[in-house]
């Protein structure tokens, strides 16, 4: 061969390297890009992400704030119809208060103011059964949830522990007590 021959051989050669070398850098950079695409891509994602998230958060927000004023107002006016119901009460008992100013006969006074307590204690413990308040009877037997025995007696018409009488009037709100109900029992 000749040195001709040899130049352009090793010519061609290092043409070839340098090819191969410039093949592999265009791939990198390809890939480079690639990459960056992707990146770009991700980045955009997240982007959309975090404003998905600052909105779902804000509405939460919102909602929270919202139930716990609804919270607080049902609690301010959770006694409204309690509260309605025992104003015509309240109006009955005005109405006996009056009647003391009344040129009546003391006797048949008396007597009108009897009938308008009564009516107004039935009318009083209706809006109060309305509302979930019941008294204890005194025709149920002992219970020391709901009854106190204040007092034991000897009864020849009693059984041992049977209620003989009742001092002060028990109340239940449905199943809770409120005031047990106070009472003398049978020894």
């Amino acid at each position: 061969m000749s040195d001709n021959e040899k130049k352009v051989e090793e010519e061609l050669v290092n043409e070839e390297v340098v090819l191969e070398e410039t093949q592999e850098e265009t791939t990198e950079v390809v890939e480079e890009v690639e990459e960056l695409s992707e990146v770009e891509t991700l980045q955009a994602e997240i982007a959309e992400l975090k404003d998905t998230y600052a909105r779902v958060h804000a509405d939460f927000e919102n909602i929270k704030k919202r139930l716990e004023r609804e919270k607080y107002n049902a609690l301010d006016y959770a006694q409204e119809k309690f509260a309605k119901d025992l104003i015509p009460v309240v109006d009955s008992l005005g109405l006996a208060l009056k009647s003391g100013e009344s040129d009546l006969p003391a006797e048949e006074l008396l007597t009108k103011v009897t009938e308008g307590v009564e009516l107004t204690m039935k009318q009083f413990l209706s809006a109060l059964e309305k509302h979930g308040i019941t008294a204890v009877s005194e025709d149920e037997p002992f219970d020391p949830n709901i009854h106190h025995a204040v007092q034991q007696v000897d009864s020849e018409d009693h059984e041992s522990g049977e209620i003989v009488s009742t001092f002060q009037k028990g109340y239940k709100y449905k199943e809770r007590t409120l005031r047990d109900a106070m009472c003398v029992i049978a020894n």
